[in-house]
């Protein structure tokens, strides 16, 4: 343990038990919640620093409001920590994010607390209007209130979620949880005045009579409430010398606050909770707030894996004889071919370490630009580099890609522009689970025009997709790999110009043919070898393209075999094995086709293994399906 022993936490299994505590109660509460994060987390690895960040919001929310009757929406679901374990789920906390566990987002599905699932970034604000608005229509008396931060305001959709929330009726809250990732802090001694004045009960009654003598002598009217407000916001505006861009929008303003004095916290939730009409409570957080380590490196503690709770030490494992991360395989790559080629350029929607473009930009800082959580943003701004003769790589992780999928059909398919859409996180990724799993992008890209869709299977291949890219510059390209280790401890191979299309033949059979994509292809070569002991005769195929599909090997596969197995680590309906059957389909082939992928479902978390256990894409899954088919 990292400091005493549970005492006041233990008590609280519900948001109703902390509240029958006194407020002089809540630093203890909230030092014990740090203390059990980081603790568990030392040895169930998850999302520290996040988490470190908002204990005192966290308790100040469930302490003020009424939840669940009153619902939170959290944004960048991975600092939900503290709030599933005031909500019920303390006991379990050590199962979060394994197999069967609580999953390391909030879930409805989980927990009646869990108001809206939350993976991503950036949607809490649309989804809190929208909750608000239907309990209002509904007749029900409740606040709810996003909380967004880590840098989820670089999201294009919470802007439009503000700018709805400014001409509708709604009494949102909205509590901007500011640990200096993407909005600046307010500071001195004036701001700390405005704060206490504009957020006290004396200065909104002040306020709200003022705007009723001003109604009653007749300088506004109905139709111009609105006027009232922007007149205050201007006199705030002129005391602080600055303009605040949500009161601009009619949001009403408060903060910025500390958010971690859970006290002053509280005091203003309660001040300004029952206000009507939209508004935003800035909080001003420390990410890795209380753990040392982590305050002074918040993007190495994010998420840090194993480490000791009291030194801080991490368990980094090095070997030099294991294979590298398929993303550091990429970023040593980009750095190679960018030292060659000044064109290339970087793109990362704000993920530079886990992407391994950090590699590029400590080398070509001025050719890498991490756009922020933006994904779509970050497409259309690699199209334009490319419009004007740069290649960009631009380095999205698969289930994120989803979000900027209009921008890839309009702005870079299009207009066929040499965009390298590096596709990270390709497949299953583990313990994030359905939200982060890269499922579908085989599915969703293959019937867009122009594209190139490839998927390495294993490093060396990775290295030649990006160097034929690059050198080709034939239009949107995109190269899809896997979360973790890959296969060659040596990955750095004399890099050389693939054709585009074409696959190949692996092993060599005559029963069964089972063609495959991206690096489940390794796992298939397994099963080969052990039916091969066994005198059965097995052909494999990788066919390393999706778009365009190997016409030739198809044509061959398909005069030559009855029995045929598709591979991939996507879902089935839609992705490779159905380009695969079309092409049979329209070609005349009539082999009996059995596909092998994701199932039409979302996967639940846990370790990969066991994910590719559950969905039949281990060896075992693959041998078991290769023999029922032969049997037949």
């Amino acid at each position: 343990m990292t400091n005493d022993t549970t005492n006041i936490l233990s008590s609280i299994d519900y948001p109703a038990d902390l509240r029958k505590l006194s407020i002089q109660e809540l630093p203890q509460v909230c030092t014990e919640l740090r203390n059990l994060i980081i603790d568990e987390l030392s040895s169930n690895p998850g999302h520290l620093g996040a988490n470190l960040g908002v204990v005192e919001l966290t308790v100040a929310l469930h302490y003020v409001l009424n939840t669940p009757v009153d619902k939170l929406v959290w944004d960048v679901g991975h600092q939900a920590y503290g709030h599933k374990i005031l909500t019920g789920r303390r006991e379990r906390f050590n199962t979060n994010r394994k197999f069967k566990g609580l999953s390391g987002f909030p879930n409805p599905a989980e927990s009646e607390y869990d108001a809206f699932i939350a993976g991503h970034s950036s949607n809490s604000i649309s989804a809190a209007l929208g909750i608000t608005i239907a309990d209002k229509i509904q007749g029900k008396n409740n606040l709810v209130v996003a909380v967004i931060g880590d840098g989820a305001m670089s999201g294009g959709l919470a802007y439009e979620g503000l700018n709805n929330a400014s001409v509708h009726p709604n009494d949102l809250l909205i509590i901007l949880n500011d640990n200096h990732m993407s909005i600046d802090r307010n500071v001195g001694g004036m701001s700390d005045y405005l704060v206490k004045m504009t957020t006290s009960k004396r200065y909104n009654n002040i306020r709200w009579k003022t705007y009723l003598f001003l109604k009653e002598i007749g300088l506004i009217n109905d139709q111009r409430k609105g006027r009232i407000l922007r007149f205050t916001n201007s006199l705030k505006a002129l005391l602080t010398n600055q303009q605040n861009f949500f009161e601009g929008m009619n949001i009403r303003y408060f903060g910025p606050v500390d958010g971690h004095n859970v006290e002053g916290l509280i005091k203003v939730l309660r001040d300004i909770k029952d206000m009507k009409g939209p508004k935003i409570l800035h909080v001003c957080t420390v990410k890795g707030k209380g753990f040392e380590p982590a305050e002074r490196d918040a993007t190495q503690w994010h998420a840090p894996g194993l480490f000791n709770p009291v030194t801080g030490k991490r368990a980094v494992k090095k070997d030099e004889n294991m294979p590298l991360l398929f993303q550091d395989v990429f970023g040593h790559t980009l750095v190679e071919l960018a030292t060659t080629n000044p064109k290339i350029a970087g793109i990362t929607p704000a993920m530079p370490t886990g992407c391994s473009m950090n590699i590029m930009m400590e080398h070509f800082p001025e050719r890498c630009f991490d756009v922020g959580i933006a994904e779509g943003h970050a497409v259309t701004f690699s199209a334009g580099l490319a419009k004007e003769g740069l290649i960009p790589f631009c380095n999205i992780y698969s289930s994120f890609a989803q979000r900027a999928y209009d921008n890839i059909i309009h702005d870079a398919a299009l207009q066929k522009l040499p965009v390298i859409l590096c596709l990270d996180r390709a497949g299953l990724v583990g313990e994030d689970g359905p939200t982060h799993h890269g499922a579908f992008d085989l599915a969703y890209l293959r019937c867009i025009p122009n594209l190139i869709i490839s998927a390495p299977i294993d490093e060396h291949e990775l290295r030649n997709l990006m160097y034929t890219a690059q050198k080709l510059e034939i239009g949107p390209f995109v190269i899809r790999y896997p979360r973790g280790v890959g296969y060659l401890p040596n990955w750095k191979n004399e890099m050389r110009e693939l054709t585009i299309g074409q696959g190949e033949c692996l092993a060599e059979g005559t029963e069964l043919a089972i063609l495959s994509v991206g690096p489940i292809g390794k796992r298939a070569m397994e099963v080969v070898n052990t039916l091969k002991a066994e005198n059965v005769s097995i052909a494999l195929y990788n066919m390393r393209f999706v778009k365009p599909l190997d016409e030739h090997l198809l044509h061959e596969i398909g005069k030559k075999f009855s029995k045929v197995i598709t591979l991939e680590n996507g879902v089935v309906h839609g992705g490779f094995g159905s380009a695969v059957l079309e092409f049979f389909s329209e070609n005349n082939y009539n082999p009996t086709v059995k596909r092998v992928g994701l199932p039409d479902q979302f996967v639940e978390h846990g370790s990969v293994a066991e994910l590719h256990q559950l969905c039949g894409l281990d060896k075992k899954g693959i041998e078991k399906v290769v023999r029922e088919l032969l049997s037949k």
